[in-house]
């Protein structure tokens, strides 16, 4: 897993439907704009015609001599035909050529929290999974669990494996929609101290037993004994167990010194 954190049939009623992200035929036509993004207007040639805006709340912009413009809902290519046909129909110009670009991708994100490398906001400005957006947030750090909480509005919390995720399993990697948010806890921990080679509190691998707790610590000293371990599990006190046990949250492993 330390190597992992340095580097759906389930889902696809819902992803053919999510706005922005795919058409109901499967294809991707494009990022779809919607209110608060920013684009730019250019009409080739034409500079009075050329307009740098922010989309309304209403998903309208204003372009000079057109009016009202309705740009929610249309991807830069759609957007880029109407604005044409309204200066053909308009009378305002015989063949324009018309391009629209996107600036700011604002009305389409979603949020990535936890530790992570950059924790925030991220624009769908084309079709992401959840490894490619944990990859933009600079992946999650070593002090974090192995799995990811991921929210999408009005369905149940999913936990998704690390692992998994990097692996490519069969619907371990949601293509996300807008206002999904991906949560990387951090790491359940436990402490190791005595007679090993670098004792302290560490992260906790899955299904981690006390003797793999005793190599991640380095291993017992010269004068340790990896047979004999004493645990301390809650307010409860020290107890003799086997190092095939396994390891919990919080913890406290001690590492005994041969008698001889």
């Amino acid at each position: 897993m330390n190597v992992l954190k340095s580097v759906g049939l389930a889902f696809a009623l819902s992803l053919a439907a999510a706005p922005g992200v795919q058409a109901q035929d499967g294809a991707y036509k494009g990022y779809m704009i919607g209110p608060d993004d920013t684009i730019q207007v250019i009409v080739y040639g034409q500079g009075e015609f050329n307009v740098t805006t922010r989309v309304k709340s209403d998903g309208t912009i204003v372009m000079p001599l057109i009016g009202i413009v309705k740009a929610d809902g249309e991807t830069n290519v759609t957007l880029a035909r109407n604005i044409t046909d309204k200066l053909v129909s308009g009378g305002f110009l015989k063949s324009p050529l018309v391009n629209v670009e996107i600036g700011a991708y604002v009305s389409r994100t979603v949020n990535v929290a936890g530790n992570v490398g950059t924790s925030g906001i991220y624009p769908l400005d084309r079709p992401y999974h959840a490894l490619e957006v944990l990859l933009k947030a600079g992946w999650v750090r070593v002090d974090a669990a192995s799995f990811v909480y991921f929210r999408r509005p009005g369905q149940p919390v999913r936990t998704l494996e690390v692992e998994q995720l990097v692996r490519g399993e069969k619907d371990s990697d949601p293509l996300l929609q807008p206002g999904d948010t991906l949560f990387v806890p951090p790491a359940e921990t436990f402490f190791i101290y005595g007679a090993v080679g670098a004792a302290g509190m560490k992260a906790m691998l899955p299904n981690m037993s006390i003797r793999q707790a005793i190599a991640l610590a380095g291993g017992v000293t010269q004068a340790g004994n990896a047979n004999k371990a004493g645990l301390i599990r809650g307010n409860g006190k020290e107890m003799d167990v086997d190092p095939s046990q396994k390891v919990q949250n919080g913890d406290i492993i001690v590492i005994k010194e041969r008698l001889f």
